[in-house]
């Protein structure tokens, strides 16, 4: 029987829908099995339904196709069909085509073991449609619910001083079975839920090096017995005790005459390796999941029974797993978590810098393109496209901190100013150079701007005492007011534009009008002039 193409809603037990007590649906034929579920109702009045079944249909006929005398011959072989291809049940609709329904029909269905279900003249089957989709609507919600519940305690428990066994025994509660974390080398080294027996803690081992990578730490030798996967697409295997593994695409740069151990020989066994697995055995329920830090951790789980929503809590699980395990196992991650640890302490930040892994960085300021205010989860996904985990959220702002020596482009839904690159003791100004680029990049409308890294100036033959003196006396009557500064910067930096000041500044263009007018009064200066432009300019680059 071919599997159904099922919906993207939960199935429901046939035993469920038999319930309602106001569609009055009787099974006279076929297994009580509580395990038999129903994935949609279909009607269809033809002789053979075959071409127009999906596979885990209740098929849903009044018999209008039933010719007159037909015998057991007919009704056996309209059965067949549906069963050939996947249906679940068969409802048959008394009245008003026929007043009982046909004894062969009740033979065919007890014989082929198709579940026949007697619709009464009282209940349309459209009534018997909307009530399967009441039951998988209800069924949906809990599942969402419990989906919603399970991630929202994982996450909790990922914040734990323990959270790695915190996780797992949370994992293992909501599955109502066993969670195992396997290490690089195989070995379990952390486990939660009830124990199982040999033969299922065996096939989960075993299940576990399907998908398990190979570390560069830890290389593997074959044996005749890896149990490895194709190397490309999906593989599916609907017999029990066969593994069902989903693995991701081939990757090029590797071959046979790649030698051993090299980056393209491990490419290519990465490759050949599934994301994860399933399995059962002594009827329980086995799924492997390789966990994405590329350090050849494995989650495996063990369940007695298979419900809804279990796929999506594993895979919460495992992401969580796979940042705890990355983490800590990383030499970046660790990098990081010293040099938070010195800050903290009181060590400057050119001390701690090589272990960021680098002396020169950039800092890159992004907003998001419309009104919405970036989340965690945005600004991670920004960090992680320009390939660097220093991520802060400063309200509308999402700053990156980006080694110096890498390159930035443009993000789509972003826009970025970037600093020039700078040495730790820099990083306030390099920090400020974003802030403005991206100013000007949100005025004129341009995806990325780059504070510009300029040969020798004029402004750079002026002494930096004398420049920073001149510059305090020239704007000491609007030093006061932050707001008039930074208009009046962004205003001569966008050439004395109104609109796009107004833009940049997220304020109406009339109070650029109103502040720029202010500033003129009190540095009592003709801001048309363009050497007074000038002046005020080279001032406020020194500020």
């Amino acid at each position: 029987m071919p599997d159904p193409a099922v919906p993207p809603t939960p199935p429901v037990p046939l035993d469920a829908l038999l319930a309602r007590a106001d569609l009055g649906l009787r099974r006279i034929a076929g297994p009580a099995d509580p395990a038999v579920v129903v994935h949609w109702a279909h009607t269809s009045e033809m002789a053979d339904p075959y071409p127009y079944l999906l596979g885990g249909e209740l098929l849903l006929s009044a018999g209008v196709h039933v010719p007159d005398g037909a015998g057991a011959g007919y009704f056996d072989a309209y059965v067949s069909r549906i069963v050939a291809a996947g249906g679940t049940a068969l409802g048959f609709g008394v009245a008003p085509v026929h007043d009982t329904v046909p004894g062969a029909l009740v033979e065919a269905c007890e014989m082929h073991g198709l579940p026949l279900v007697e619709v009464p003249p009282r209940t349309t089957f459209s009534a018997v449609a909307r009530a399967l989709w009441q039951l998988m609507a209800q069924a949906r919600t809990a599942e969402l619910r419990r989906v919603t519940e399970a991630q929202q305690s994982l996450a909790t428990a990922a914040a734990r001083p323990d959270p790695v066994p915190s996780v797992l025994q949370q994992l293992a509660r909501r599955l109502s079975g066993r969670a195992v974390l396997y290490g690089p080398e195989g070995t379990p080294i952390a486990g939660a839920g009830p124990e199982p027996g040999e033969e299922v803690r065996t096939a989960l081992a075993k299940l576990a090096e399907v998908v398990r990578p190979p570390s560069p730490g830890h290389p593997r030798t074959p044996s005749p017995e890896d149990p490895r996967p194709p190397s490309a697409g999906h593989t599916r295997a609907s017999s029990p005790g066969h593994t069902r593994t989903s693995s991701p695409a081939h990757r090029v740069g590797s071959g046979p005459d790649a030698p051993a151990g090299s980056p393209g020989d491990l490419h290519a066994d990465l490759a050949a390796r599934p994301s994860s697995a399933s399995d059962t055995v002594a009827g329980v329920r086995l799924v492997a999941h390789a966990l994405g830090n590329g350090e050849g951790f494995v989650l495996g789980t063990a369940a007695p029974q298979r419900d809804a929503g279990d796929h999506t809590i594993a895979s919460v699980a495992a992401v969580l797993l796979s940042l705890l395990t990355g983490e800590r196992h990383s030499g970046s991650g660790a990098g990081r978590s010293s040099a938070l640890v010195r800050l903290l302490l009181g060590a400057a930040p050119a001390e701690v810098a090589p272990l960021l892994g680098g002396d020169r960085w950039r800092v890159v300021h992004g907003r998001p393109d419309g009104r919405a205010a970036p989340d965690p989860v945005a600004a991670s996904a920004l960090g992680a496209a320009l390939g660097s985990a220093l991520v802060d959220v400063a309200g509308e702002v999402v700053r990156v901190l980006v080694p110096g020596g890498r390159a930035v482009e443009r993000v789509p839904g972003w826009t970025l100013g970037v600093s020039a690159a700078a040495a730790p003791r820099d990083w306030p100004a390099a920090d400020t150079q974003a802030a403005r680029a991206l100013a000007r990049a949100r005025a004129t409308r341009t995806p990325l701007l780059r504070h510009g890294d300029r040969p020798t100036a004029l402004t750079d033959l002026v002494p930096p005492a004398e420049a920073d003196a001149h510059a305090r006396a020239l704007l000491a009557p609007i030093e006061q007011s932050p707001a008039l500064v930074d208009t009046l910067r962004t205003w001569l930096s966008l050439h004395g534009s109104w609109d796009r000041t107004a833009v940049a500044l997220d304020v109406h263009r009339n109070t650029v009008r109103q502040r720029i007018a202010r500033c003129a009064a009190l540095l009592d200066a003709d801001l048309d002039d363009p050497d007074i432009r000038m002046e005020l300019w080279f001032a406020l680059r020194r500020t």
